[in-house]
């Protein structure tokens, strides 16, 4: 029996981000509240690793999330055992199965196809709506099928999706797919309409490292973790948790996150790169390191921080408040997180991250030197 709560994708982050959350509610743990239930997991590709996950969770035993960092100043290491996932699939092989659920229980449909998730295949068409037993190539397509069947099965019910993709608007874009390919397939206007306007598409931003997969299945995360959905009529969310944020100003969010994490470790890599340092240095190194720490103190103090005080004096204590738990991420003691990581596709990474900052700074302080941040973007590494 299909579970309330569905979810495509088998990556760590979701095991130890939206699941462990989950199970957390269903397990009455401190500040956490109701659950729609449990979680049936579907894996999107022909991957082994997602085969060996699926064969894992299908098991029914649950899975491990090792929680390690630092909280509060304090250290923190230990272990829950994540119950939620109660069904475990395989689109491909139990597609049958999976357009019955979505046409019946199923209330919230969630997701985390990594970058490539919303790319279209050729090999899909409209043929894909009667072929009840072989499943689309795409994810778009495959969750355009599993409407069509809610819509004609249960169109007046609720239902939210919730991607979690790396995506900005992620919501607004997978709608934008999804309504496309049924133009394209020439869908009824009413059904288009239906997506559009009866399914609640969520934005969100997700925010947690989970630095390491535990064979079969299972993560190792951060204690930090943070889901922020943008508020709208009839948006349901799988259970309430102190991690879940629900805002009517989603940007701000994504201000923060881009702003101090990002732009802090685009910085660092900016050091890395133009001052030739070791090849393995780390994050947690660089902030033992007292002359990048105090360079890096000084860019968040003197060149982001009154960024936000030109939004207001909460935007300042929000962004103040964020920025102390930056600092204990960016010291973990159980996370060894290479700059030289960071450092891939770093031109346009410095675009992307610092670039917005100067933006809004020439916007509404353009005072602000902020001469780190204009050297990091003019240089050419």
């Amino acid at each position: 029996m299909a579970q309330a709560i569905l979810q495509f994708g088998t990556s760590r982050f979701l095991q130890a981000h939206v699941d462990l959350f989950v199970h957390e509610a269903l397990a009455g743990a401190a500040g956490a509240g109701e659950a729609l239930g449990g979680i049936t997991v579907v894996q999107t590709t022909d991957s082994a690793d997602g085969a060996a996950r699926i064969a894992a969770l299908a098991s029914g035993g649950g899975y491990p999330v090792r929680i390690r960092g630092l909280a509060g100043g304090e250290s923190v290491d230990r272990t829950v055992i994540c119950t939620a996932v109660r069904e475990a699939w395989q689109a491909g092989a139990q597609w049958p199965e999976l357009r019955a659920a979505v046409a019946g229980e199923v209330q919230v449909i969630v997701s985390n196809t990594a970058d490539k998730g919303y790319l279209l295949d050729e090999r899909d068409g409209p043929a894909a709506l009667l072929a009840a037993s072989a499943a689309p190539h795409s994810f778009p397509a495959k969750l355009l099928v599993l409407l069509h069947g809610r819509w004609q099965a249960l169109a007046q019910a609720p239902l939210t999706l919730l991607p979690c993709e790396l995506i900005e608007r992620n919501g607004e874009v997978l709608r934008d797919v999804v309504a496309g390919l049924a133009r394209e397939w020439q869908m009824p206007q009413e059904f288009t309409a239906w997506l559009a306007q009866h399914c609640v598409w969520a934005n969100s931003l997700v925010d947690r490292i989970v630095s390491e997969a535990i064979a079969p299945v299972g993560a190792v995360a951060e204690p930090y973790a943070v889901w922020v959905v943008e508020r709208q009529p009839r948006l349901v969310m799988p259970c309430s948790h102190p991690a879940i944020v629900l805002t009517d100003d989603l940007d701000f969010y994504e201000r923060l996150k881009l702003f101090l994490l990002n732009a802090g470790h685009t910085w660092l890599a900016e050091r890395w790169l133009s001052q030739g340092l070791p090849a393995g240095l780390t994050v947690g190194a660089a902030m033992a390191d007292a002359e990048l720490r105090a360079g890096l103190e000084d860019l968040w103090a003197h060149e982001i921080l009154p960024v936000f005080d030109t939004l207001g004096p909460a935007a300042r204590e929000q962004a103040q408040a964020y920025l102390v738990d930056v600092r204990e991420r960016f010291s973990n003691p159980f996370l060894d997180h290479r700059i030289a990581d960071i450092a891939q596709n770093h031109a346009q990474k410095k675009q992307r991250r610092l670039g917005p900052i100067v933006a809004l700074a020439a916007e509404r302080a353009p005072q602000l030197a902020q001469p780190g941040l204009k050297a990091a973007l003019a240089s050419s590494y």
